[in-house]
């Protein structure tokens, strides 16, 4: 763990933050196997520090785009956790009217541009974001989440060409958990890490410990500085663990015993809170705080189960955009 000077406040709230993702994803995978909830849903349980320290060192003007494992990103950023419990229960109350679902809650006024069931498909939304930033001539940086598989996409590589060419203010963040799907990293790509793909676009590149919300926090705090100063895009790695297989029931077969051994050994909350307990917090403020996040998920639980579903004519609305306010002026 770094041993920067942070604030108390600060590191109350990463732990928080941590916990209230994790309890999150606990409850909906809860829900999902009791056949609660429709469709399927990806949980990022075991990256909390990664989602954690990456949104904590944005400002609230900043962007973010998701992933279809992208419940975590939109809390991180501020997303409420009752309307984002909605959402992934098709309810009118959620952040979509109940209509996007787990894979793709949204809210623009928190900068949150979308998580997306598309995989790949949020890296040029965010370089495209932040060309309408460096357009405007505002100061907004965006941050771009994906996982290792969407690296081997064209719209990473053509992204960030293009963020590269442009000195667009767009932080690439790649959650590497090993796994796309069933499919191990190291199988599919000749090199040791996806940070060194900067090199190609002549960025900064960076691999770190995507256990440790520290380390994250420190890694995509400086991209943002200099990506907000007009210096250009940056490619960050965090190499970390996801516990359950791809989706929510997938018994992930293919992975070796010693992956589940190796997360559960590096676990980002676990960590966090040792090295908390040795600067000046206690037991009881850990467990408190734990419980306070388990707390504020159930009473989540309580308001999407209690909230309507949408009118079935919502269906035919959100669909398409019009002129027709001009054509009628016209």
């Amino acid at each position: 763990m770094s041993r920067k000077p942070y604030s108390r406040e600060l590191l109350q709230a990463m732990y928080e933050g941590m916990w209230r993702v994790r309890k999150f994803e606990q409850k909906a995978a809860d829900a999902f196997t009791k056949g609660l909830c429709a469709g399927n849903i990806h949980l990022c349980i075991g990256q909390e520090a990664t989602v954690i320290g990456a949104t904590k060192a944005l400002e609230k003007r900043d962007f973010i785009t998701s992933t279809h494992r992208g419940h975590g990103h939109c809390i991180g950023k501020g997303a409420r956790t009752d309307r984002a419990m909605a959402e992934l229960f098709g309810k009118a109350t959620g952040y979509c009217g109940g209509k996007g679902g787990s894979m793709h809650i949204a809210d623009v006024s928190l900068g949150i541009l979308g998580a997306n069931g598309i995989v790949g498909a949020g890296i040029p939304i965010a370089t495209g974001s932040a060309l309408a930033s460096k357009t405007l001539g505002t100061d907004e940086v965006t941050l771009c989440f994906f996982g290792d598989g969407a690296s081997n996409h064209g719209t990473f590589h053509e992204s960030l060409n293009m963020a590269a060419a442009w000195d667009l203010p767009v932080v690439y963040l790649c959650e590497n958990n090993q796994y796309a799907v069933s499919v191990n990293i190291h199988t599919v790509t000749n090199t040791d890490t996806i940070a060194v793909r900067a090199k190609a676009y002549d960025i900064p590149g960076k691999t770190v410990d995507g256990c440790d919300v520290l380390a994250v926090y420190e890694a995509v705090k400086e991209a943002v500085a200099r990506a907000r100063k007009g210096k250009g895009p940056s490619l960050i790695e965090c190499m970390t663990y996801r516990h359950q297989g791809h989706y929510c029931g997938d018994p992930a077969a293919y992975r070796p015993d010693s992956y589940m051994a190796e997360a559960l050994k590096r676990d980002g909350i676990k960590r966090f809170g040792g090295y908390l307990l040795q600067n000046g917090f206690t037991p009881e403020e850990l467990q408190g705080i734990e419980d306070a996040m388990a707390a504020e998920i159930e009473a989540a639980f309580e308001f999407s189960q209690s909230s309507p579903y949408p009118d079935a004519a919502m269906a035919v609305t959100d669909v398409y955009t019009t002129d027709n306010e001009r054509s009628v002026a016209r």
